[in-house]
């Protein structure tokens, strides 16, 4: 397997982006994941995970400033906000996601104080283990619900 993290314009890529992001709506792992349309991407920085010519995965998100002041981080704060990371279930367990995260944060560390994101899930144990434990993030903020 010859992997390739690149970042790439989606526009070059929209097709298999979206393919990847109806076989991640498929999966139905996590609550109301719809797939992305073009529009998604629009104006946002994607990284991919190539095998060959194939995209087994992608990061994209875009540039953002915090709005009021909060428990989550100050007004005026520049961060880059992660929409999504995806990796097809056949490649995962292989570093590609960490991979993935790691080339984009090496590309937006002179841009950004941060990388933030937020994460849904059936399995959460499994997605805190990857992001706190494999990426070195911190637990900042959480979001619970219960279904009545």
């Amino acid at each position: 397997m010859k992997m390739n993290i690149k970042e790439v314009e989606a526009n070059r890529h929209i097709t298999d982006l979206i393919e990847l992001s109806a076989l991640w709506e498929a999966e139905n792992s996590c609550r109301g994941y719809v797939k992305n349309g073009a529009d998604e991407f629009e104006g946002k920085r994607v990284f991919a995970a190539f095998d060959g010519e194939k995209v087994v995965g992608y990061l994209f998100g875009c540039g953002e400033k915090a709005k009021n002041s909060s428990s989550v981080m100050p007004d005026g704060t520049e961060y880059f906000e992660v929409d999504e990371i995806y990796v097809l279930p056949e490649y995962r367990g292989k570093g590609i996601g960490k991979k993935l995260f790691e080339h984009a944060e090496k590309a937006l560390k002179d841009e950004y104080g941060f990388i933030m994101l937020s994460t849904a899930t059936k399995d959460y144990k499994k997605i805190l283990h990857f992001y706190i434990d494999e990426l070195g993030m911190e637990f900042w903020h959480a979001r619970l619900f219960k279904i009545l």
